[in-house]
């Protein structure tokens, strides 16, 4: 699993949005629905009333990276969708990594807790 299985079609945030499990927390809320392959997908929201476009890549670029990281961690076959919170923007690295991975423990979406 490389990590580049991205989410980029509408149809399938909103399947997310509406038909997904999502946990919640201060820093972002995650969306998670199994998918029929074997890959993860993934998908990022952050909203213009985070900031300009600067503010706004700054905080994806960070989402990415924090899922790149966890990949390993995470079970194979699930379609997630990550909405950054206003709380991302002014965020430490560790809070807002510790904060997906809570999430994703919550969703049930960590490899080794069930």
């Amino acid at each position: 699993m490389d990590g580049r299985n991205t989410l980029k079609k509408n149809s399938d945030f909103r399947r997310l949005y509406s038909k997904g499990k999502s946990s919640v927390n201060a820093y972002m809320v995650v969306y998670c629905r199994r998918n029929r392959g074997t890959a993860g997908r993934v998908g990022y929201t952050v909203s213009t009333k985070l900031g300009h476009a600067v503010v706004r890549n700054r905080v994806r670029r960070r989402l990415r990276e924090i899922y790149r990281l966890n990949l390993p961690s995470l079970k194979p076959g699930y379609d997630i969708v990550i909405v950054a919170r206003s709380r991302c923007v002014g965020a430490e690295y560790a809070k807002m990594e510790r904060a997906f991975l809570s999430a994703c423990e919550k969703l049930g979406l960590i490899s080794g807790a069930e």
